[in-house]
């Protein structure tokens, strides 16, 4: 078994710009796991965006906290806590934090197999 805090050192060596946008860390990732790419979490600005960008895999993105305007491919939705978006593989997508407080998320990934 692994468990892992957010605040652990291995957590917050990992802190990088994601996207231009949020502050992210990965949580878990291919150090530790063997069939899913990673379980991290970002935190991203009112008025900051995780700009457009396409992944090689599979990724779900789940609103702890905030809003935001979340767009894959030509699609766009208001997000709000408890939502989660699924992102196939190769789609475009970006959040933009549309609302007054951050707003924090899981971002799930899993390597795609052709």
């Amino acid at each position: 078994m692994i468990v892992r805090n957010i605040n652990d050192k291995e957590v917050l060596d990992t802190t990088y710009r994601a996207h231009g946008g949020a502050i992210a860390q990965m949580i878990l990732d291919r150090r530790t796991l063997k069939e899913l790419g990673f379980l991290a979490i970002a935190r991203l600005e009112p008025g900051k965006e995780i700009e457009s960008h396409v992944d090689p895999m599979e990724e779900i993105y789940f609103v702890a906290s905030g809003t935001g305007i979340m767009r894959v491919d030509y699609e766009e939705q208001q997000v709000n806590p408890g939502d989660a978006t699924w992102i196939p593989v190769g789609s475009a997508h970006s959040l933009f934090n549309n609302g007054t407080e951050p707003c924090v998320i899981l971002v799930v990934a899993s390597p795609w197999d052709k």
